[in-house]
Formats: C-alpha cells, sequence, structure tokens
C-alpha cells in the first residue's frame, strides 16, 4: 500500500528575497531581479551581460570546520535547508533539537548543475602552469557535482539515503520527486529535499555559446520574457530551495503543519538530442504524473511552467502543455522575476506554487506583452495576479539530455 507524503516544511535563499511575505510582495510588484553584471567585463566574448544573483546572503555562523567543506552553491543549500527544517519544526539551529531527525529516519535528496566554480578554476590553473597553489583537502568537495546533497547531509547529521540529483535544470524537480518515492514506498519518513545554484560567468557561458541567452544588457527590467513573440533567450540566476516531506501519519501524529500533499511524479527522457527539446516525451511526462496521481487532466488548476525564454524551449514546452492539459488551463513562468536558476529551479518554483495555491492567488508571467502565435494555446496569466482556487496545481522542468519532469500537488485543509 503507498504511502501518503506531505510538505511539512519549506524555505529558501532566492534573488527576490529568503521568506514568502518578502518574495510575495515582489511578486505583486512585477519587478524582475535582473541586474547587468559588471563582474563579467572580463569575459571578452560573452554576449549576454545579465545576472539575477543572490546579492543579500551573507554566510551565517556556522562552525569553521563544516564551512571548510562548503562553496557557494552548498552554502546556499545547508541555508535553504534550515529554514525548511524550522519552517517543519524539526530544527531550531541547536544540535540537541536536531537530534530526532538523526536516527536514520530523514533522508536528503539534493541536487545542483555541479560544484563550485572556485575550486575549478584553481584545479585549471594546476592544470596550465603546474603549481598546486591554493588546492586543499576540501577542493574536491567544493567542486564535485554531489557537493550539495553531502554538504546538506553532513551538515544536519542525516543518517538515512543520499539521493544527489545533479541533472542540469531538473536537479531540483526530480529530487522532490525521487523524495516522494523514498517515502511513498516506505524506505524513509522523512526526506529533505531540493535543489541549489550559484552564479557565474562559466555558467552563464554555457548558454552564451548556444546563442540561448538573453542579450538585452541595457534593459534588465524587460527580461527574460518566457512565451513572448520578442523573448531573445534566458537570463542565469542562483539560490536554493529545500522542501521537508514526511509520511503523512507521521506529520499528522507529531501535529506538524501540512502545506500540500505530493500526489505525481512523472519522470522520462527524450532520448533524441542532448540540447534540442522533444514535445512528445514532455507530454508523455505529464501524462505519467496525472497518472501517478490518478487524476484527469482537467483537475489541474494551474500550471507553473519552466518558461525559460529560449526559442525553442518555450514553443515545445507550451505545445505539450496545450496538448496535454487542453487550452484553458492557467499558466506562467516564475523565470520571468529570477532567471534560470538551474539546478534550484524545480524546487523553487515547486515552493512558490504550493504557497500561491494556499493564499488562492497566481503571479503572471511578466514581460509577456505578445505571446508567440507559435506557442500553443494556454491560459497565459498575464498582466496582474489572478485569484482563484485550485486544489491541484503541476510543476514542469526541462533540462539538458532531454530529461523531463513533472509534479502534481494537492491543496490539503
Amino acid at each position: 500500500m503507498r504511502k501518503r507524503v506531505v510538505i511539512t516544511g519549506m524555505g529558501g535563499i532566492t534573488p527576490l528575497g529568503h521568506d514568502w511575505a518578502s518574495i510575495a510582495a515582489r511578486l505583486r510588484e512585477g519587478r524582475n531581479a535582473v541586474r547587468r553584471m559588471p563582474e563579467w567585463d572580463y569575459f571578452e566574448a560573452l554576449n549576454g551581460r545579465l545576472g539575477c544573483p543572490v546579492d543579500d546572503f551573507e554566510v551565517p555562523r556556522w562552525p569553521r570546520q563544516q564551512l571548510r567543506s562548503m562553496g557557494r552553491v552548498a552554502q546556499l543549500a545547508v541555508a535553504a535547508s534550515e529554514r525548511a527544517l524550522q519552517d517543519a519544526g524539526l530544527y531550531d539551529g541547536t544540535s540537541q533539537d536536531a537530534a530526532a531527525i538523526r536516527d536514520g529516519r530523514m533522508g536528503v535528496a539534493y541536487g545542483s548543475s555541479g560544484g563550485s566554480v572556485e575550486p575549478v578554476r584553481v584545479m585549471g590553473r594546476m592544470l596550465d602552469t603546474g603549481s598546486m597553489q591554493g588546492v586543499t583537502a576540501t577542493s574536491y568537495i567544493q567542486m564535485m557535482a554531489h557537493t550539495t546533497a553531502v554538504n546538506v547531509g553532513v551538515f544536519f547529521g542525516l543518517k538515512g539515503r543520499i539521493i544527489p540529483t545533479s541533472s542540469a535544470c531538473t536537479s531540483g524537480s526530480q529530487a522532490i520527486g525521487y523524495a516522494y518515492e523514498a517515502i511513498q514506498q516506505g524506505k524513509q519518513t522523512l526526506m529533505l529535499c531540493g535543489g541549489a545554484e550559484e552564479l557565474s560567468g562559466p555558467g552563464a557561458a554555457v548558454f552564451d555559446t548556444l546563442f540561448a541567452t538573453s542579450t538585452r544588457n541595457d534593459e534588465p527590467q524587460l527580461t527574460p520574457r518566457p512565451f513572448d513573440r520578442r523573448r531573445d533567450g534566458l537570463v542565469v540566476g542562483e539560490g536554493a530551495t529545500s522542501l521537508v516531506l514526511e509520511e503523512y501519519e507521521h506529520a499528522k501524529a507529531r501535529g506538524a503543519t501540512i502545506h500540500a500533499e505530493v500526489i505525481g511524479f512523472g519522470c522520462n527522457s527524450d532520448g533524441n538530442h542532448i540540447t534540442q527539446p522533444t514535445r512528445d516525451t514532455m507530454a508523455v511526462a505529464m501524462r505519467l504524473a496525472l497518472q501517478d496521481a490518478s487524476l484527469p487532466a482537467e483537475a489541474i488548476g494551474y500550471v507553473s511552467a519552466h518558461g525559460t525564454a529560449t526559442d525553442r524551449g518555450d514553443v515545445a514546452e507550451s505545445q505539450a502543455t496545450a496538448s496535454v492539459l487542453g487550452a484553458h488551463v492557467p499558466i506562467s513562468s516564475m523565470k520571468s522575476y529570477v532567471g534560470h536558476t538551474l539546478g534550484a529551479c524545480g524546487a523553487l518554483e515547486a515552493w512558490w506554487a504550493v504557497r500561491m495555491m494556499r493564499e488562492g492567488w497566481f503571479a503572471p508571467t511578466i514581460n509577456l506583452d505578445e505571446i508567440d502565435p507559435d506557442c500553443g494555446e494556454l491560459d497565459y496569466i498575464v498582466g496582474s495576479e489572478r485569484r482563484f482556487s485550485t486544489e491541484y496545481v503541476m510543476s514542469n522542468n526541462f533540462a539538458f539530455g532531454g530529461i523531463n519532469t513533472s509534479l502534481i500537488f494537492r491543496a490539503v485543509d
């Protein structure tokens, strides 16, 4: 018998703020956090010089011994996880209080596109010059692909299973999905899951070389423009979001606040192209999530789109969504506010979708002035927030390598 899985904690570090009240206020203002990055003027051939950094993040006063293994991406992940655990009532910053999550019942599913950039730079210098100056015993720990998952687990002393999800733009959504399945199948009682990403010039260059970044360098407030006819690419962002998933009866027994129930997860692969999306297999992922949730398509009341503002991505995603859910489903993209947070986006967008569902309002896609006629026929939320109630929301994400994910959340009274 499948166990029910609920969300009892949520928290994040984002370019719009680090608590839901601040984030909701910015969403309602319709202002993005994109800015020109003068730090990147050093990179001569970089076309897109826009980013969406977390400018106000300060590393908490954690023990130096624990900080040694963390680059910025792991710091963001741990800070977001502290907030989620506190929201769940499982941690107050003291080792004594954390004892209840250290007996093996809680595992970790966490991801990022990769590790931190600074130790990679140091290693690169070693290859160029032969010098090992700057290479330390923790350089690899900071740069390895699973640095977020293991640093989160070690910091909080979690002894359950560790599921690293380094899958680019689906790192956060796969983490939620695999955490959900671990609890659903009775392998864990609680899971701390999510995704994180740090902003860097090399990270932006990956997309720049594919001509996928916005070059509106003098108009940061007007980009990215998901689904808009005049979109010219994505803007890379950073941040982290963590969720605490918990077996329903366990959450009820301890009197936890339940934010939502996770009821569906679909994940598959295009098996076709490393960077070009495939509409048909995107649609299959959504149908798999609906099947897992035992829901008809018409039950979905809102879709949090991947919505990167890339040429082919927006068209394929929107057409796939329309083919599965029909033309009348409301949809918007949170990347219009914070750019593409890569490994963090799946968790960040799930967090925001759940909060908006609970409060009965949904933010629009900003900068969506003229819907691209090539995009699928959907009910794009534009202009200002839209107020309505729904029991079910879907959050979709798609990554390089043709990885497709779809999550469904249910409102719980």
